[in-house]
């Protein structure tokens, strides 16, 4: 079993969540066309898949709004007010519409069937995975990052010390 309990979900994804936003508070306007190959994502398109993707959670059953856009906005604020406010919706409905029986519940996604708790597991790393592409593509448009599971480079020299290699 991947969550035991809703609450466990919600702190878990509230605390990625709070990393994905500062990350996402950071880009700049011109910094959303960075692309790391023609043809391919580009960073604003990257940073609008995290909204966009959040209705994985519609095959458990959870329904909450969308922006109804599904190009990324102009401006990077928009993008990072898009999440924030998708992000809070999205723990509102699960708070209010799943239960703790409801983790076991077996649900179909793109043909698979899950139990509801593996969906939610498997959400949360999607984005950590589509994190990671969007801390290298900042790190290609000149954007300093700030850690996720630990300091950055640049981070480091506030604690005094070198950056490891």
């Amino acid at each position: 079993m991947m969550y035991q309990s809703i609450q466990t979900f919600i702190e878990d994804y509230k605390g990625e969540s709070e990393v994905t936003q500062k990350l996402l508070n950071a880009l700049t306007d011109d910094s959303l066309k960075q692309e790391i190959t023609p043809g391919f994502r580009s960073l604003g398109q990257l940073a609008w898949h995290f909204v966009r993707s959040t209705e994985m959670l519609f095959s458990a059953g959870v329904k909450f709004d969308l922006p109804p856009e599904k190009e990324p906005p102009a401006t990077a604020a928009a993008l990072a007010e898009g999440y924030k406010r998708t992000t809070q919706a999205l723990l509102d409905a699960v708070q209010s519409q799943l239960k703790d029986e409801s983790l076991q519940e077996t649900v179909n996604f793109f043909g698979m069937n899950w139990k509801t708790d593996v969906l939610l597991y498997n959400f949360l790393k999607h984005e950590v995975h589509h994190r990671g592409q969007l801390t290298i593509l900042m790190r290609q448009a000149g954007i300093p990052v700030s850690g996720v599971y630990g300091p950055a480079k640049e981070e480091w020299a506030a604690f005094g010390m070198e950056a490891p290699v």
